[in-house]
């Protein structure tokens, strides 16, 4: 009896060992969003992708099914082999248990099934779309994802504007440019309303292709945003700004730079260096860069300047040996005080700004003491 309960014993054991390799190995791979092989964001922010939470939720999944994935796949493929009904719960669960691209066509099959069966009946506010786009951002698989998003059959599956952006900026990541822009004709054609992540994600893309045809996307944009009465965000003007000066239009960059309230920014002081140097105020220029290299208090940070923006500036000057002589000297001085970066414009338009999300939950949590889990108000005073 002893050594019947010593062996069941170890058995739990091992089992308890086999859980936790697995609940490391997962939480490695959920950690690949912060180092630097992992994929990167450029422009929306974890608010919007929820990459993290993603991958939180496929350990949490992963841990409660350990040893029963292959069951459950082989479950599924028998349902839609004999046409069995798919529920809501078992997709989702599918979802979250895909690891390789193998899995993920499994997953695309019962995706028609299930759209094909539940295509008429509301759901209330889920959304499949957001998961699936989130699955293959994490596993690379953009192809996989607009050959879905732009089946025909799937029509009413993908009808929200994040499942829309979160594939369009896993095409920017990846420079598929042109592929961005077809993403977002195809929102246009399935009557899906952009908002303004869907805005800020088509002027990066038209910002990067700087050819004719996202130029005349560009323009409709703006029209239809000035139609509609729609508020232009701020990074959207950035972009804006720096289109306009990539296609040597100064008049419209210099609309939109009016439009943002504070130039304060690095990336407002960039573009003004180069909103002065293509519109030929060489003046206006050096005087610009000799009052942010004059700005000596260390309460207030100084402005930074792109080498490359620089760069530009002087070949402006190059027939003006005049003022090329001063502009060397200030150069030289905001290289000393280190505000000359190496970061280029584009760098700098694709920085993701910080989310307060974060610190919100933060502050949420503390209102629960720990010890009582009761308000914190309510267990300090009783303490």
């Amino acid at each position: 009896m002893a050594t019947a309960v010593v062996e069941g014993s170890n058995r739990i054991l091992r089992e308890a060992i086999k859980r936790s390799l697995l609940f490391r190995k997962l939480a490695l791979a959920s950690s690949c969003w912060k180092c630097p092989q992992g994929a990167k964001r450029y422009l929306l922010t974890e608010d919007i992708l929820r990459l993290h939470e993603f991958q939180q939720q496929k350990l949490a999944i992963g841990y409660q099914l350990y040893g029963e994935k292959d069951a459950y796949f082989s479950a599924t493929e028998e349902k839609l082999l004999k046409n069995r009904l798919i529920l809501k719960d078992e997709l989702k669960m599918l979802l979250h248990l895909c690891q390789t691209k193998s899995e993920v066509e499994v997953a695309k099959k019962v995706i028609c099934r299930y759209h094909a069966e539940n295509k008429n009946v509301a759901f209330g506010e889920f959304k499949f779309g957001p998961i699936f786009m989130r699955l293959c951002y994490e596993l690379d698989l953009e192809a996989t994802a607009v050959e879905l998003i732009k089946d025909q059959a799937l029509r009413g599956f993908f009808s929200d504007s994040t499942s829309f952006n979160i594939l369009m900026d896993l095409l920017f990541v990846k420079g598929h440019y042109e592929c961005a822009l077809d993403v977002l004709l195809e929102m246009k054609r399935q009557g899906v309303k952009f908002n303004k992540e869907t805005y800020l994600l088509a002027f990066a893309t038209c910002y990067k292709l700087n050819n004719s045809d996202s130029c005349k996307i560009y323009t409709t944009l703006l029209e239809n945003m000035q139609f509609k009465g729609d508020p232009m965000p701020r990074r959207v003007y950035y972009f804006a700004v720096a289109f306009a000066l990539k296609q040597n239009d100064v008049t419209k960059a210099h609309s939109f730079f009016s439009h943002l309230m504070s130039t304060r920014s690095r990336i407002c002081s960039n573009l003004k260096v180069l909103l002065l140097a293509q519109s030929g105020d060489l003046q206006g220029l050096v005087q610009t860069l000799k009052q942010a290299s004059d700005s000596a208090s260390d309460f207030v940070k100084r402005p930074e300047f792109c080498m490359q923006v620089l760069t530009t500036a002087r070949e402006k000057l190059e027939g003006n040996p005049a003022v090329c002589v001063h502009f060397e000297e200030i150069f030289a001085k905001l290289q000393a005080s280190g505000q000359i970066t190496s970061l280029t414009l584009d760098d700098l338009l694709c920085q993701i700004p910080p989310t307060k999300r974060h610190y919100a939950q933060l502050l949420k949590r503390r209102q629960v003491s720990q010890r009582t889990f009761k308000p914190l108000s309510s267990a300090l005073l009783a303490e």
